[in-house]
């Protein structure tokens, strides 16, 4: 079965800034990398439920998911919920690991 990704604003915003905080148009490494993050939040179209539960799933009471790309130390979390109804990966946000979880507020804002 495949599903449909859809990015919410925020997280085209995070797609927007990691580009330009790589500076991808400038270094071949850099735009290898996020062009393997791209194609990373689109491997979501083929078994979106083979990532695990993001930890903000308890505080939200959402079902939501993390894609994990990268390596330590630098390890970005694709945070994403499933529509299994309508067949959609609605992809909220991409942050980096180190990071604190998203607060509840930040999820009912997306």
């Amino acid at each position: 079965m495949i599903y449909r990704v859809e990015l919410a604003a925020r997280a085209e915003r995070d797609l927007v800034s990691l580009f330009v905080e790589k500076k991808a148009t400038e270094s071949k490494a850099a735009a290898r990398w996020f062009n393997g993050l791209e194609e990373a939040v689109y491997t979501l179209e083929k078994y979106p439920l083979r990532c695990p539960v993001a930890p903000e799933s308890k505080k939200s009471k959402r079902a939501l998911h993390h894609l994990l790309y990268g390596t330590k130390p630098h390890i970005y979390r694709v945070i994403y919920e499933i529509d299994e109804r309508r067949k959609v990966v609605y992809v909220l946000t991409i942050r980096h690991g180190a990071r604190e979880p998203m607060t509840s507020e930040e999820i009912a804002a997306e």
